[in-house]
């Protein structure tokens, strides 16, 4: 079983690397990629907060 704190972790490095694909979309040249990158970008919008909803922060995770 994983635990909380790695939990964190992994979710922490998926929003990171959303940041990454945002920085993507404002590439002039991504052509149709664009609807890939967009599409990546909503997905992980919703596991983000699927996960908040699921793992609301407390306290005594900060």
């Amino acid at each position: 079983m994983i635990d909380p704190v790695t939990i964190r972790e992994q979710i922490a490095q998926i929003e990171t690397k959303r940041e990454s694909l945002v920085r993507l979309l404002e590439k002039p040249d991504l052509g149709t990629l664009r609807i890939d990158v967009n599409q990546a970008i909503e997905e992980i919008d919703d596991l983000l907060d699927e996960f908040k909803q699921t793992f609301p922060e407390t306290p005594s995770d900060r």
